[in-house]
């Protein structure tokens, strides 16, 4: 069901559809031209060779010694991020989409300003689309408490391009030394375990080692962008020793600055696909070119399989949007899945067993093209596993796709496809 919180005024959505051939190479301004062709598939995601092209096209190196803690749903999600806050003594830094009026709200809201009175410093990056609704109550408190709290760029007449350019990043940074990222969002929608109608199905990863460095760089991103003023030393860049086994790498993406990482990180993890390419995404619209690599991965033998929502979905036109792929992907041998019992808010990428990717990025065109992004990759076996018993099991809980007796689908109208530009997803 779309909640009545995600919607954008029709006024602001018939100017922006009006608008959106203008505006589509100012929003989309960058230094360096995205993908235009199809990336060849030399390796698989085992192969050494992806993970140094990996490391260095995205401008992060993959290092050892993390240790990723799987969290499944509100349940265990909250609790954790509110602990890790409680916990604090030097920063914390938080940056999100959705911060949503409500009982979780207030928790956080209470925690971050306990922590600021007793003398930790507090920064947060609130998207001001999707925080417009975070009440002022909690945003009182968290000022009258000390905590320097920032929105990214409020909605202006005058720079339309500020609409759909939006942080969708979700990172939690405590004192350097423990970050978060996924998917979730501060707000009631996630508490439960994802079973429900309004109890949205989400993973989160909370994450200790070398690694978190590049989770507190990718937060001073939009930090530098809104307030220009550089947070270093070791509050926020302490020493990390080895705490795990996991390999791990972080990025981010924008596309005010010309890095549409996201983008290429997903087509290469799906050319590398040799034998298995799992996704399971929440707004699951890809554009011409990332279609062409899934079909191709299906046809050069891999198993792909992708789980979606189903009827339980915020964004009905994104729905139809996606639906206008699935004949196609369905006749090249690529399997669908619509997840039934809520809404499917995960962001899952699984590549051979051996390569994920977690995080904020979706499988459309606002994430590929329009928003700023940061995933969280993982080289591991292990960490891959635990991630497909999460996928098989939503999996069971979904109904299959398939075409009918004509070998087709019941396609959305063409305005769905703009939609699923015009309609920030969370």
């Amino acid at each position: 069901m779309t909640h009545p919180r995600s919607r954008s005024p029709a006024l602001i959505g018939f100017t922006l559809a009006a608008a959106l051939p203008l505006l589509s190479g100012c929003v989309a301004t960058r230094e360096k031209r995205d993908v235009e062709h199809e990336v060849t598939p030399l390796y698989s995601a085992a192969s050494p060779k992806f993970r140094q092209s990996v490391g260095s096209l995205l401008g992060s190196s993959f290092v050892p010694g993390n240790a990723i803690v799987t969290l499944v749903n509100g349940r265990e999600i909250f609790p954790a991020m509110l602990s890790a806050i409680r916990a604090a003594k030097k920063s914390i830094n938080f940056e999100t989409y959705v911060y949503w009026d409500g009982e979780v709200a207030k928790k956080f809201t209470d925690a971050l300003a306990e922590r600021a009175r007793a003398g930790v410093t507090v920064n947060a990056v609130f998207d001001a689309q999707g925080t417009g609704k975070m009440g002022r109550e909690n945003l009182a408190e968290l000022e009258s408490a000390g905590v320097h709290l920032v929105k990214y760029h409020p909605l202006a007449f005058y720079d339309i391009r500020r609409y759909n350019n939006r942080s969708h990043r979700k990172l939690l940074v405590i004192d350097g030394r423990i970050g978060f990222v996924g998917g979730v969002g501060i707000a009631d929608e996630w508490q439960g375990n994802g079973e429900a109608p309004d109890q949205w199905r989400d993973n989160h990863y909370k994450v200790t080692g070398p690694v978190v460095a590049q989770l507190q760089a990718a937060f001073m991103d939009n930090w530098l962008k809104t307030e220009a003023t550089v947070l270093h030393g070791d509050a926020y860049f302490p020493p990390l020793s080895p705490t795990g086994s996991y390999t791990a790498q972080a990025f981010k993406s924008s596309p005010r600055q010309g890095e549409m990482d996201i983008h290429l990180m997903y087509l290469l993890a799906i050319a590398s696909a040799q034998k298995s390419l799992l996704i399971e995404n929440a707004y699951f619209v890809p554009d011409d070119l990332m279609l062409k690599e899934l079909i191709h991965a299906a046809r050069r033998g891999a198993n792909v399989e992708i789980v979606v929502p189903g009827k339980h979905i915020d964004q009905k036109v994104v729905r139809a949007a996606s639906r206008k792929h699935w004949p196609e992907l369905l006749r090249a041998g690529v399997k669908i899945y619509e997840y039934q019992p809520a809404m499917d808010h995960v962001k899952l990428m699984i590549v051979d067993g051996t390569f994920v990717s977690v995080g904020s990025g979706n499988l459309d065109l606002r994430t590929l093209r329009l928003n700023d992004e940061a995933n969280l990759n993982v080289l591991s076996s292990g960490f891959a596993a635990e991630q497909t018993r999460l996928f098989e099991r939503d999996k069971q809980r979904s109904r299959q796709i398939t075409l009918n007796e004509k070998g087709q689908l019941s396609l959305g109208s063409p305005a769905a496809a703009a939609a699923s530009v015009l309609s920030p997803e969370l």
